[in-house]
């Protein structure tokens, strides 16, 4: 190093003193410094400034420990749902409770007196038939009357097809009633009965509605009700060709004999007298025609005609329920005399008693 030989200021002096102390000092770890930064990897450096930075007087930070649910979250939102649904059954629990003692114990639902019970569509069937099946339950709690048990009752009656018990909150009950409709009377025994469709009989009085059905003869109430039914849909079959194609001869019908379902034997209303009419099982309508277009035929050569069967293909029996001379009497059988199916027997018939015809039943 060179040495400076000139003169010397104070000023000098006093920037050569502190760089002597300071300068040199500071320049020296500055080297020291910068030696170690270019020697020292990055992740080193990164340390030794993060270090620099911490301050020895600096509080340490508290730290604060957190506390955790032993429940989980989703957990705990169900759980609160599950108790809310319970409260809400609980109080509606409750509420129904109260209700179900209230309706089941207040005076208000019980059925007082009959005036309580209202009846409808009841025509044939008396209000006091259906009372007195409905008073075990007066002064009873409308909601303790067993309604289908009534239902079933009031079904039994003949007169009723079926029926509808229904409570009326607070006091009342109404019964809605469907009634049979008769199609034909019945001679059974010595009485006259009416009968539906079904075969389903039911009895007569003064105070019903006036009917003009034929009298059906063969039919017992004894026998069981399947039999009568059947009885019944040979007759509804024979009423139905009677008026098919608005021919309308069922009003000149008077009788209905059904005692042999292989041989149905009407009765008919005449100026000359009443004729038994043998139809067989099949084809009523066209074999009645054929008595329409030549009884009066028949009735010139046999002026007693009391009665004609048109079982048979080639022949008619005319008077074959009498006995004596003009019993059995045969004729040929007219051109337009339909084909017969029935198992009726070829032959003529065997002569029978003698029938006695009667009127068309009226009430």
């Amino acid at each position: 190093m060179a040495r400076n030989d000139g003169p010397t200021t104070p000023e000098d002096d006093s920037q050569f003193y502190r760089g002597g102390r300071d300068g040199k000092a500071e320049s020296s770890s500055r080297r020291a410094s910068r030696a170690q930064i270019d020697d020292s990897p990055l992740d080193d450096r990164v340390i030794d400034l993060n270090d620099e930075e911490e301050s020895p007087f600096l509080r340490a930070q508290k730290r604060v420990n957190v506390r955790r649910s032993a429940i989980p979250k989703k957990t705990a939102v169900r759980l609160r749902l599950v108790l809310l649904i319970l409260v809400v059954l609980a109080a509606i629990t409750s509420v129904g409770a109260f209700i179900y003692r209230y309706g089941t114990h207040s005076w208000r639902f019980r059925l007082e007196s009959s005036d309580n019970v209202e009846v409808t569509g009841a025509q044939h069937v008396s209000r006091a038939q259906i009372l007195r099946i409905m008073a075990p339950d007066l002064s009873r709690n409308v909601f303790f009357i067993p309604l289908a048990e009534r239902q079933k009752q009031i079904e039994e009656i003949p007169w009723v097809e079926s029926a509808a018990v229904m409570r009326l909150l607070p006091d009342h009950v109404k019964i809605q009633i469907k009634e049979r409709t008769p199609v034909a009377f019945a001679q059974v025994g010595s009485k006259i009965e009416l009968v539906d469709p079904t075969g389903v009989m039911m009895a007569t009085s003064d105070s019903q509605a006036d009917y003009s059905f034929p009298v059906i003869q063969g039919m017992s109430a004894t026998e069981p009700l399947t039999v009568r039914s059947a009885q019944m849909k040979i007759y509804n079959t024979l009423m139905h060709e009677m008026d098919s194609n608005g021919s309308n001869y069922s009003k000149d019908i008077n009788e209905v004999d059904l005692s042999d379902p292989e041989d149905v034997k009407i009765t008919v209303a005449d100026k000359d007298g009443a004729v038994v009419i043998h139809l067989g099982s099949s084809n009523y309508l066209d074999r009645y025609k054929i008595y329409v277009g030549h009884v009066q035929e028949w009735r010139q050569q046999y002026p007693k005609l009391n009665s004609v069967d048109l079982r048979y293909e080639r022949q008619v029996i005319l008077n074959p329920d009498l006995r004596g001379a003009q019993a059995n009497t045969s004729v040929t059988a007219p051109e337009d005399m339909p084909p017969t199916d029935d198992s009726a027997p070829k032959a003529a018939p065997k002569a029978a008693p003698k029938h006695k015809p009667s009127a068309r039943h009226h009430r």
